[in-house]
């Protein structure tokens, strides 16, 4: 439990070191995506020669497919931090679980029970509290609130598109190989958004750089790796439940060093959107 409470404390530095870069948002998810995976990849091809050999041409398309998902989830909801508050993108890409019980009935068939879908129901009505609320109320907290919720919401929606094409693929090939072909994937697709857009990647000073490492480092590594760790060892419904630690760690965060203050439908409507994202964890059969 300590190790699970550290990762999601690691997790809720990430938003924080988005706003603080003066970057492109390509580019930081680009080195975050790359600087995460470089340090696993001599360790997979060290221990792991043989799950590499394994894996299909279906296996890897799936690794495509789950790889630029990703790719668009990072995408999306670095380019948000410029748009909208931190407690407000945090909280609506946090939603992903809602959206992956949602895309698991259409496309796998999967069961949702009364309690997921009363779930849904309130998550997607939290969102739409925090996306127009502060419009009718007057005051905004970021450039374009709408706008940047809007990209968090894709960022939530595609990253539950990364766990459903990532699912088949993760019950095949072991975590080190799996997280550095879908990582590889993604990094090759985050490097074509940033050269698409005309950005540099070099030139950065070196404030950027150490950004750019502590987000591998920390929501990276000491983050997602130690919440997999933790998936070995304790129920997944407490590691699920964990996670909605994120949003409130962040929001603190932005609160003490940005001196960002959430506005009261934020706030209202990103705890809907808690208990939503609670009710469909707790809700799977």
């Amino acid at each position: 439990m300590v190790g699970l409470g550290a990762a999601v404390l690691a997790i809720s530095t990430g938003a924080i070191l988005v706003r603080l870069s003066e970057a492109p948002s390509s580019v930081a998810a680009f080195y975050r995506v790359l600087f995460t995976t470089l340090p696993l990849l001599p360790v997979a091809l060290w221990r792991y020669r043989e799950d590499f050999r394994r894996i299909t041409p279906r296996d890897l398309g799936f690794a495509v497919l789950s790889g630029v998902a990703l790719a668009v989830h990072f995408a999306a909801w670095f380019e948000s931090l410029s748009w909208t508050s931190v407690a407000a993108s945090v909280t609506i890409v946090q939603a992903q679980p809602v959206f992956v019980a949602a895309g698991a009935w259409l496309f796998l068939q999967e069961t949702v029970t009364r309690r997921m879908a009363v779930g849904i129901a309130i998550a997607i009505c939290g969102v739409v509290v925090m996306s127009i609320g502060d419009f009718l109320g007057g005051v905004l907290v970021g450039a374009a609130p709408l706008y940047g919720n809007a990209l968090a919401l894709l960022g939530a929606v595609t990253a539950a598109g990364y766990v459903l094409a990532g699912r088949s693929l993760r019950a095949r090939v072991s975590l080190i190989p799996y997280v550095v072909v879908v990582y590889a994937v993604c990094s090759v697709a985050l490097l074509a958004v940033v050269l698409a857009g005309g950005h540099s990647l070099t030139g950065y000073p070196a404030s950027e750089w150490a950004i750019f490492a502590g987000l591998a480092l920390g929501p990276g590594l000491f983050g997602h790796t130690v919440i997999n760790w933790a998936l070995g060892y304790l129920e997944s419904s407490i590691v699920s439940v964990s996670m909605l630690g994120e949003p409130v760690g962040a929001t603190l965060l932005a609160l003490v060093l940005l001196a960002e203050v959430p506005t009261g439908y934020t706030v209202a409507g990103g705890t809907v959107v808690l208990v939503g994202i609670l009710l469909t964890a707790q809700g799977r059969p």
